[in-house]
């Protein structure tokens, strides 16, 4: 068959090591071939036994074609359907300098601020948005949906209650629903009662610790929530209003009637509905809560020079640090879409929206008065684009909507009542094609003139509710309005940060592998992009068939029975997994199961996750090798038999390595009660070689912006679908809009039902170019890699942990420990010295303090780890300098590091080594180099002034281009 196949593999383009350098490794290392590498690697009792079965691998071109047509079986209709979810026009100078470039959906989570400013940048734009429209003062760089942004709220609450024994959430009815079927998954853990009913008639008692609304509501009114929101202030209940973020343009601010908190979806900025998302949501609050809200915040600081710099606020935000005394379990953000958002605000500025606003809202006061005078009631007083038409007779209705669908628009039904919400799309045509609708059906016409004439009587006005204060002041948002000046501004962003089209960014637990362009292409193609997650099944087949290969796919890379693609981050699968075994345990009757069993060793969501979900931890001992102590585990698992839930295992292990006893340590689980989930963030490093399954996981979840290559986009997208066993099927999530068919689901826990659908075409075109060999090559060479790099450095850095044999996994961890003492040297003086020849650290203090969690991936070739090899080992030797006298212990290249371009051009150069030493350490440097937008961030001072929205001085940062 050789004969007629493609030569260029998509698999030969994805995997970085040529043959003759894999013969140079595998030298290196001490192997004869790959094949005893993985041998020595993987315990020989977890091995697969049969090639995995899926579909043979497409070139990239034949890839396209069949995504192509596959895109042609989704009908995109127009969608007035609302709920959240509108058509939005993306500029395409975003589309093209954003949404589609590298340089900006390459880059990690901004840990390393230096090397991240100009994302940074992009960030406080975003927060200052959301500051001036929902006029309170702290806000998060973004949250995964509205759905988990109210959860959020609602727990952030809860914590911060004054009256302790109060335990209900008041809800509006009016909320979408999806929201409250979110609300409903995370409140049962916890012991939150749910109270849903109407705000006007609720009465507040003592029970209640807090109120939510929606603004405008679910059905498109605009309530007046001062008065009830005194009512609750004064009674201690604190407050909050889901929001739509363009009709606070238009309106008053949440935070100017006394909302505490204002959470929603910026979606509508730019941000294409993608059949549920991605899409970055927002949480913003009152001061006083500056130091529990979830989430990450970018705040503004300054570097060594004095100079302002950008950096991740109040690093407390970062829960998954504080492991079971977290309050939430957030590690992922919306990074790309909130970017893509607030570029729409830079681009439309505040004349702009407000022109965008208005004329969405004028165009659905024009179809309001020429529907009402047909004959139809409209419930909606005060409204922004929404309509609620009343439409008695069940026939008529049945006729509006065979009519709308002969037409190609979807509105939203329910019971007696049409509900259509207009978007920044909608035109004169639509509105003809909406009126013709109602006319036709009335058995009326409706001629283009009277259209015009009607809207000549239409004005913007919204009486009590129009918005006074202004916003969007600052200079960014009123200088890049031309396209050019506009193309400069991202491209200057762009420069600020170092993202995979520079260098490997290889960092330990994060898989920062190859994101290919034509895994890519597809989400931008209209019938993926355009669709709405609640338009009618028979309009969605496209992405109904991606779903279900994948689905299929991804049950047979982890040898279960059944997937749901609903999480959308990792720490939302983790979650879901824990709430499948819990509502297992609770149809057996054993609802009691509530203590998990987590090794000390474990990624920090682990026990945040657990903590979410109601169980109890105890933590499980590791032996001096790294792995799991089996008779501790043992011991802790028998004294609590009675009551055991779950073990939650991370495998191969946080610290590297495959551990051998890990079927003993599922079986010890399963005799005692328990079920056993697998963290998957290392599951590139089992695919096609074991699997979750076979060594005894019940449920998994699977990070696809690690193992199956969607872009971590500067610190989200994610998503993180868990695969389950045939005995949890039936408990996997379900969805208030659109049926699942789970017979004994839980509630959703994404407020779109496939979570963020668009991104999973990115994960479904690599498995289906790489095939079963090429995913299981890609396993191996990340083994490679690893193993590779450990025999480059090994002698200069001590290796934390590895086998017996001396063999690590996909990822390794550097011992720098003893630099502290020798040197006074600190591990964060090596990760930022990096930057001076041109690479991101790896994961710095994490899963043990003072170590480098080092992770190439597959994707490097061995030119590209032979230079970061290099690169370290010339930074241990400028380490040595200090250690021998010959470098000042204080004044020196590690402690200064990373060095600008600024520092070395000043006249007055004080320091005892040379500028060229400073920042051209390496020959490469110098032919290509990566500069530092700002000197080394101080992150207290940021912490001490926090400021989280635009106040720096924009002419200065004008200067500096």
């Amino acid at each position: 068959m050789k004969f007629f196949e493609h030569p260029d593999k998509f698999e030969n383009r994805h995997i970085g090591p040529s043959e003759s350098e894999v013969t140079e490794m595998l030298k290196a290392i001490g192997v004869e071939s790959l094949d005893q590498l993985i041998d020595q690697t993987i315990p020989e009792s977890i091995r697969l036994r049969e090639e995995m079965k899926l579909d043979a691998p497409l070139s990239e071109y034949r890839f396209l074609e069949k995504l192509k047509k596959i895109s042609k079986k989704n009908k995109v209709f127009k969608s007035y359907i609302g709920m959240g979810y509108y058509n939005t026009m993306t500029p395409a100078v975003i589309l093209r300098n954003i949404l589609e470039n590298p340089g900006w959906y390459t880059q990690y989570t901004p840990y390393q601020a230096e090397i991240a400013q100009g994302r940074l940048e992009a960030l406080m734009n975003f927060q200052t948005v959301i500051v001036d429209l929902t006029g309170l003062p702290i806000v998060n760089a973004s949250l995964l949906d509205e759905g988990t942004a109210a959860a959020e709220t609602m727990i952030m609450f809860y914590n911060q209650r004054k009256n302790k024994s109060a335990n209900t959430l008041f809800i509006s009815e009016d909320v979408f629903p999806q929201t409250i079927d979110v609300l409903k998954t995370r409140s049962n853990p916890l012991g939150i009662e749910l109270l849903i009913g109407d705000h006007k008639t609720v009465t507040l008692n003592d029970k209640i610790f807090g109120v939510m609304v929606q603004y405008p509501c679910g059905c498109g009114e605009v309530n007046d929530y001062g008065e009830f929101f005194s009512k609750a202030r004064a009674k201690g209940i604190l407050t909050s209003t889901a929001a739509d973020l363009l009709s606070l343009v238009l309106f008053t601010p949440p935070g100017e009637f006394g909302a505490d908190a204002v959470f929603g979806n910026t979606q509508r900025f730019g941000v294409p509905m993608g059949f549920g998302g991605p899409h970055a949501a927002f949480l913003s609050v009152k001061e006083e809560f500056k130091r529990v809200i979830p989430g990450r915040i970018i705040g503004q600081s300054i570097d060594a020079d004095g100079n302002k710099a950008f950096r991740m606020a109040l690093q407390t935000r970062e829960q998954h640090i504080r492991r079971e005394k977290a309050t939430s379990n957030i590690c992922t953000a919306q990074v790309l879409l909130a970017i893509m958002a607030s570029m729409f605000a830079v681009y439309h500025g505040p004349k702009g929206l407000k022109a965008i606003a208005e004329r969405v809202h004028k165009f659905t006061k024009l179809l309001d008065k020429i529907i009402t005078n047909l004959g139809y009631e409209q419930k909606n007083k005060t409204y922004f684009d929404t309509l609620s038409i009343v439409v008695n007779e069940k026939n008529k209705i049945n006729q509006i909507r065979q009519s709308a669908l002969s037409k190609e628009m979807n509105f939203r039904y329910q019971d007696d009542v049409i509900g259509i919400s207009l978007n920044e799309t909608t035109d004169l045509e639509n509105l003809i094609d909406i009126i013709d609708v109602f006319a036709s059906v009335a058995g009326k016409k409706v001629s283009l003139d009277e259209i015009r004439k009607a809207s000549k009587t239409i004005d913007a006005g919204l009486g009590d509710f129009t918005r006074t204060s202004s916003f969007l002041t600052h200079p960014v948002f009123n200088s890049y309005q031309s396209e050019t000046e506009m193309m400069r501004y991202m491209k200057y962003l762009e420069n600020k940060d170092l993202s995979l089209t520079y260098s490997m960014i290889p960092l330990g637990s994060c898989t920062m592998k190859l994101n290919a362009t034509t895994e890519m292409i597809g989400i931008t193609f209209p019938e993926f992009a355009k669709m709405h997650p609640f338009a009618p099944a028979d309009q969605t087949e496209g992405y109904k068939q991606i779903f279900e290969e994948i689905e299929h796919d991804l049950a047979v890379i982890t040898g279960f029975d059944a997937v749901s693609l609903q999480p959308n981050s990792g720490s939302q699968g983790e979650y879901s997994g824990l709430l499948v075994i819990r509502q297992y345990h609770i149809d057996r009757g054993e609802g009691h199961r509530n203590i998990v069993l987590i090794p000390s060793s474990a990624h920090g969501t682990n026990p945040a996750s657990a903590v979410m979900a109601g169980m109890k931890i105890i933590i499980i001992n590791c032996d001096e090798h790294g792995n799991v102590d089996v008779e501790d585990l043992r011991k802790k698992a028998i004294e609590n038999k009675d009551n055991l839930a779950a073990l939650m295992v991370t495998y191969p292990s946080t610290h590297g390595v495959f551990e051998s006893k890990i079927k003993e340590i599922c079986n010890i689980i399963h005799e005692n009660g328990g079920q056993v989930y697998m963290d998957g963030a290392n599951m590139n490093a089992q695919v096609g070689l074991t699997s979750p399954a076979i060594i005894g996981a019940d449920v998994c979840h699977l990070n696809l912006h690690k193992t199956f290559a969607i872009p971590h986009g500067g610190g989200g997208p994610g998503m993180g679908p868990i695969a389950v066993a045939k005995h949890l099927t039936p408990f996997l999530p379900n969805h208030p809009v659109v049926d699942l068919k789970h017979s004994k689901g839980i509630h959703a826990v994404s407020a779109a039902p496939w979570g963020s659908a668009d991104v999973i075409i990115i994960s479904y075109a690599y498995i289906k170019m790489m095939g079963a060999v090429g995913l299981t090559n890609a396993t191996k060479f990340a083994i490679l890699n690893a193993n590779y790099i450990k025999a480059k450095l090994e002698p200069y850095f001590p290796v934390l942990y590895s086998a017996k044999n001396g063999r690590v996994a996909h990822e390794l961890i550097f011992d720098f420990r003893n630099v502290k003492n020798s040197a006074n040297v600190e591990v964060e003086d090596i990760s930022k010295r990096l930057m001076d020849y041109g690479y991101h650290a790896p994961t710095v203090s994490f899963p043990v303090h003072g170590t480098l969690m080092v992770e190439p991936t597959e994707s490097e070739s061995k030119a590209e780890l032979d230079r970061f090899c290099e690169a370290m080992i010339l930074i241990g030797e400028e380490v040595k300098e200090i250690e021998n006298g010959i470098a000042d212990p204080v004044d020196n290249v590690l402690k200064n590091s990373p060095h600008t371009a600024l520092s070395i051009v000043t006249e007055n150069w004080t320091h005892p080594y040379s500028r060229e030493k400073a920042v051209f350490p390496a020959k490469w440097t110098k032919q290509s180099k990566f500069w530092p937008s700002v000197a080394r961030v101080n992150n207290a001072y940021g912490d001490r002034n926090l400021i989280c929205s635009c106040q720096f001085d924009f002419a200065e940062a004008e200067s500096a281009k």
